[in-house]
């Protein structure tokens, strides 16, 4: 049986998935002051009437990463960088206290001016340690000789909570996406680490001990005790779930709009024949460039929950003025007021159309939401009907020039989707496929507002959580050979063995695929298919000595571990 959680800004679903068949599902309000009882509480619902010992793995989704970044919601992070010659770089977008530090280490990883340790106390005495504070240092070659940066944390590990260094995290060189990774690695930590605490906590009060699985942003998996090392690669888990999700729920072929609308945002996606455009140099986030590969997705602060207002009173003839008169988020201030929140919301406005009906309502509610939508229509002149009406196109219109928008930016270049790369290939979308809470009430909306056909699936209120329950396993292996030591590293596997000094890419790729091949048997009945994602050989010279610096990862490519019965 496969257990899927999906923690999102406003709810947590959970379903449990045996034999193709969808046996139980929940769905639960955040209490963002105690996740912990969130999750609990969440668990006891799931699986009350479930034979736990049933349970074979537990897949979560979180925008707890995300929302933190989103929301300035980060730990209070110190960078060390090391940049050597050339490029003055500069990050205004890094909100921390910013050092950087003499030493070299040139492209070919050869030692070129070592570590002023003068230098390092003096910034020792100056950066204030902190119970809860973290550090990332990056130097500029760290991909091809990492010594500086393991010096570095070695040098300060006892003045910070917890210390990223940037060649942990990925094997290409790009200096300021490496930065920014690194950064928001140790900025999310935190949080990251009490939501993974609260996770095992919940799961062993309940006594499952089956293992523990979240999603990646390019809807692969990896263990939780993994990504508490490595937080940044679960920013956009939620939306990888979304989209997984979306798979097992729809036969996709053709060039399409998916939408996830949540509580809190709607997340944007897009496909190219069936297939997932993709983000190889790395998703950006915040305005933040980072080197975390990702499905393509955009979230827009648009949801069930986001606050109405009016930007101004008045009537007017003009249909398309009135409209935009009305504000949809992009705040969430909280619950709508039909369920004791302080603000009118899009639910409010449901509530209005009658649209809300499976959840029977008492008149005391209804009563709240005719008050707030109420007072918001007297300002435009409007009935509450006429209001309402308004505020559901207008939040449809909102996600359709956003769509727009996107949509000129991927077409004025090479679209990368997850096979390959179509240089001169448009996305004209002949349809929108649509999940989350409000799917169902918003499909009528869409449809006007970009005039295609729009789809919403049986469950399309779980979707999240059925993406994640169903992401298959994934692996990922990073091989690290240098022939003029002689040695090849394969970490994960504990492999550690001499080659020849002629040992080259090629016989690398080989050798790191046949690995993974060989792990995948252990994780999966099935055969899974594997994937180079980062691979580079460079030639390095000391003195009269020559060699290759060559490194190589490989995963299991993302995807379902088993078709669902709709």
């Amino acid at each position: 049986m496969l257990i899927g959680i999906d923690m999102g800004g406003t709810h947590i679903d959970g379903v449990a998935i045996s034999k193709n068949k969808i046996v139980k599902s929940v769905k639960h309000v955040v209490d963002h002051t105690d996740l912990y009882q969130t999750i609990l509480h969440a668990l006891n619902d799931l699986i009350s009437d479930l034979d736990q010992k049933d349970i074979s793995r537990i897949n979560l989704s979180t925008t707890i990463s995300t929302n933190s970044i989103v929301e300035q919601k980060i730990s209070e992070v110190d960078l060390i960088l090391q940049k050597g010659p050339g490029i003055n770089y500069e990050f205004p977008e890094i909100d921390s206290n910013l050092k950087y530090i003499d030493g070299y280490v040139d492209h070919r990883g050869k030692m070129v001016k070592d570590l002023n340790k003068n230098e390092l106390e003096e910034i020792k005495s100056k950066l204030k340690s902190g119970a809860n504070k973290n550090l990332a240092v990056v130097t500029k070659f760290s991909t091809r000789n990492p010594e500086h940066e393991q010096a570095l944390a070695e040098y300060f590990a006892d003045n910070y909570y917890q210390i990223t260094q940037g060649h942990t995290l990925s094997g290409r060189l790009n200096f300021p996406r490496r930065v920014n990774t690194a950064y928001l690695n140790s900025a999310v930590y935190n949080t990251f680490q009490k939501f993974a605490l609260n996770i095992e906590k919940a799961l062993a009060e309940k006594e499952i001990t089956a293992p523990i699985y979240i999603l990646k942003a390019d809807g692969g998996t990896m263990h939780l005790k993994d990504a508490v090392e490595t937080p940044v690669e679960t920013i956009l888990s939620g939306p990888a779930a979304s989209f997984m999700g979306i798979s097992a729920l729809f036969d996709n072929q053709a060039d399409s709009v998916l939408l996830d609308i949540g509580g809190t945002t709607t997340d944007i996606f897009f496909l190219v024949d069936g297939l997932p455009v993709f983000e190889p140099a790395g998703i950006s986030i915040d305005q933040h460039k980072t080197l975390v590969r990702a499905i393509y997705s955009v979230s827009i602060g648009l949801g069930g929950d986001s606050k109405l207002s009016v930007s101004e009173s008045g009537s007017t003839d003009d249909p398309a003025d009135l409209i935009r008169k009305i504000n949809v988020g992009p705040e969430r201030e909280g619950a709508p007021l039909v369920f004791g929140g302080p603000e009118p919301t899009l639910t409010d406005a449901m509530v209005i159309l009658g649209q809300l009906e499976q959840y029977s309502l008492t008149e005391e509610q209804i009563e709240k939401s005719e008050i707030g939508i109420g007072q918001l229509a007297e300002k435009l002149k409007l009935s509450k009907a006429e209001f309402s009406e308004l505020a559901l196109n207008r939040a449809a219109q909102i996600i359709k020039e956003k769509v727009d928008q996107l949509l000129e930016i991927i077409n004025s270049q090479p679209v990368y989707t997850v096979r390959e790369v179509l240089a001169d290939r448009q996305i004209k979308p002949i349809e929108i496929k649509v999940i989350g809470g409000p799917a169902e009430v918003f499909s009528s909306y869409l449809e006007q507002a970009f005039d295609i056909e729009v789809k919403y699936p049986n469950r399309y209120e779980i979707a999240n959580a059925i993406g994640a329950a169903l992401a298959q396993p994934t692996l990922e292996l990073n091989l690290l050979a240098d022939t003029q030591r002689k040695i090849l590293i394969i970490p994960e596997l504990n492999i550690y063995q001499k080659i020849g000094s002629r040992y080259s890419l090629s016989e690398g790729r080989t050798f790191i695929l046949d690995q993974l091949n060989q792990a995948a048997k252990q994780l999966s009945e099935s055969e899974l298919e594997t994937e180079i994602v980062e691979e580079s050989s460079f030639n390095m010279v000391d003195g009269f000595k020559s060699g290759k610096n060559i490194r190589i990862k490989a995963q299991i490519k993302p995807g379902l571990s088993t078709e669902i019965e709709h």
